[in-house]
């Protein structure tokens, strides 16, 4: 069926609301647990009546409106999150790098997307998800702006031979993630001999759970930066920019210059720090749209006078049990670095805690990183499997006195170990414990960054 105008297109996509797939099917599908893109190619074929296709144009070309069907997870506080990466379109490495934006295979097929939000419930059949919203998607112009720069890095990465090391955390917004993973989804790349894995053009999961909660539930955001900005600079710019105006300054006379207090022990210190620094003061950072879409998480750092970091830095509490039957390509470690981009809110101590106890911090810098694909292939990938080795074969536990308590020796990776990471407590104290697959209880033990790995990151600002 040909849909004459948008205005066509949305009074049928919205009929579908409140329907569930089984409702919806007139083909059987449904019945095909393993048909792939099944429930999207039900909505085509039995709602809006076309012939399933992999044309490179939109489905709706002669509108030019791409459809995809994807799915909300309802979490346990009660919000809304996208489920999923929405995977767009194949990128051709040998095509994409001829083309300007507005040329591209990504802008061709994505211009205008029509977004069917249905409800992933995990104790429900595929039949009885239901169609919660109907969404014409246009891209805001500040989103456009960040976009664009995504699609250029990407590209630029082809264009450098360095396909095989495109990392999704690379960018903002636009990703390009692997599709396949095995030798048979390797492609090969222009400017290099070395094959490179299969990727599409995607929003990142963290996009899409802004995008959910302003569509569906309409929350809004706050945003630091402006079309106009955009227009001259990448947010990583923009970030540095507003933060440059204060290094080498005191925490105490940053705080009276913009009406900030000075709190290291309040947790709401380094939310009021970095919104005062942005402009937008009184914002809390998972309601600042920029860092919710680009999934940026903020980490703190404190350096001693002498550029070694005080600590190191600490990440989620490890599930021994869930770690022991995991594979590496599902596993929270190779995911969260793969997809995740930090920025580093850089401190340092003037005097050493000797020669005064009471230090003032100054602000050093930020730094907006995220894990190289060849680190987390490497070094982050040998970890996970011999941590993996170590929990089945069995943790070594052994209680030792110390001073006036006892506590418990264990065999798990330090600090050192592989000059990246290592598994360390991360507990209200070592009564507080956490099974292994075996039946033993263990001190809670978090994922941690080694700090000379955070050292070296540091030096780079």
């Amino acid at each position: 069926m040909i849909y004459k105008s948008e205005e066509e297109l949305m009074y049928k996509a919205r009929q579908a609301e409140g329907q569930s797939f089984g409702e919806i099917d007139r083909t059987g599908r449904i019945v095909n647990e393993r048909a792939k893109g099944q429930l999207g190619q039900i909505v085509e074929e039995s709602f809006f009546g076309y012939e399933i296709n992999s044309k490179s144009e939109a489905d709706f070309s002669n509108l030019g409106i791409e459809l995809k069907v994807t799915p909300v997870k309802r979490n346990k506080n009660g919000t809304l999150s996208a489920k999923e990466r929405l995977v767009l379109n194949i990128i051709n490495y040998n095509n994409e790098v001829s083309y300007s934006f507005s040329e591209s295979s990504f802008w061709r097929k994505n211009e205008l997307i029509l977004m069917m939000f249905y409800e992933w419930i995990p104790d429900l059949s595929r039949a009885e998800y239901k169609i919660l919203k109907s969404h014409l998607h246009r891209f805001p112009e500040e989103d456009l702006q960040i976009i664009k720069h995504d699609w250029k890095l990407i590209v630029d990465k082809i264009k450098a031979g360095l396909a095989h090391e495109i990392s999704e955390a690379d960018t903002n917004y636009l990703s390009a993630s692997t599709k396949g993973a095995n030798k048979s989804s390797l492609r090969t790349q222009p400017f290099s001999n070395e094959m490179a894995m299969q990727r599409a053009f995607s929003f990142k999961q963290s996009y899409m759970t802004a995008l959910v909660r302003n569509v569906i539930r309409h929350e809004d955001l706050v945003r630091f930066s402006t079309t106009a900005d955009l227009q001259q600079k990448t947010l990583n710019q923009l970030l540095e920019d507003r933060f440059a105006p204060h290094i080498g300054k005191s925490l105490n006379d940053i705080a009276l210059e913009n009406s900030l207090s000075v709190n290291y022990k309040s947790k709401s210190f380094l939310q009021e720090f970095i919104s005062g620094l942005l402009g937008i003061k009184g914002t809390k950072l998972n309601k600042i749209e920029e860092f919710a879409k680009a999934n940026i998480e903020i980490k703190t750092v404190r350096l001693e006078p002498d550029g070694n970091p005080k600590e190191h830095m600490s990440f989620k509490n490890i599930n021994f049990i869930e770690w022991s039957s995991e594979k590496w390509d599902d596993s929270w470690l190779k995911n969260h670095f793969e997809e995740t981009k930090f920025l580093f809110i850089i401190f340092q101590y003037k005097e050493t805690e000797r020669q005064n106890p009471n230090r003032q911090l100054y602000f050093s810098g930020i730094k907006l990183w995220n894990m190289p694909l060849k680190e987390i292939k490497g070094r982050l990938k040998v970890f996970w499997t011999d941590l993996q080795s170590l929990i089945n074969n069995g943790i070594e536990l052994e209680p030792v006195q110390q001073k006036k308590r006892i506590i418990e020796r264990n065999n798990l990776p330090k600090p050192g170990n592989n000059g990246l990471c290592h598994i360390r407590p991360k507990g209200r104290n070592g009564s507080d414990k956490t099974p292994l697959p075996d039946g033993r209880m263990i001190a809670k033990q978090a994922f941690w960054l080694d700090k000379e790995t955070v050292r070296v990151l540091c030096k780079t600002i």
